[in-house]
């Protein structure tokens, strides 16, 4: 078990748990319609090293008006085991890119999930900003991943 004095401050670091097999929490972590449910759309998503991606940020706006955008690319793709991908938001002013990883791990009856986020710059203000809002929206979405997998 990871103790709290060696958490990196500089990155988002969540562990979770379900009683769900690997290969069911792999399979929501890399089936678009999935992904959908519990993150956001994706466009060109598949779960292959060296894949380019987008994830389409839902917001409310006019249909008029151009969608926001994250751009990926899958650095890591092991079935049941990890999903690596880089996140640039197109929607900053100055985008910085970060990886988010998702290591699977079985644990008993279920599954561990560790999802970690890496490549902030916390001595600088706005990113410090990014990586807690991120930390945030990524308990929300593990909380919805949680209920994708109970269905």
């Amino acid at each position: 078990m990871i103790s709290d004095s060696e958490l990196n401050p500089a990155a988002v670091e969540i562990g979770s748990f379900f009683p769900q097999a690997p290969d069911a929490v792999w399979h929501a972590l890399t089936e678009p319609t999935l992904v959908e449910r519990w993150l956001m759309p994706s466009i060109g998503f598949v779960p292959a090293i060296g894949t380019h991606f987008i994830f389409v940020v839902p917001s409310g706006r006019n249909a008029t008006q151009p969608t926001d955008e994250i751009a990926c690319e899958v650095l890591m793709a092991r079935p049941a085991e990890q999903l690596t991908i880089t996140w640039v938001d197109l929607r900053a002013e100055y985008p910085a890119r970060w990886v988010v990883d998702w290591t699977i791990e079985p644990q008993g009856r279920g599954t561990r999930l560790l999802l970690t986020q890496t490549g902030f710059d916390i001595e600088n203000r706005r990113q410090k900003m990014a990586r807690n809002a991120m930390e945030r929206t990524w308990k929300v979405a593990l909380s919805r991943l949680g209920e994708v997998l109970d269905r």
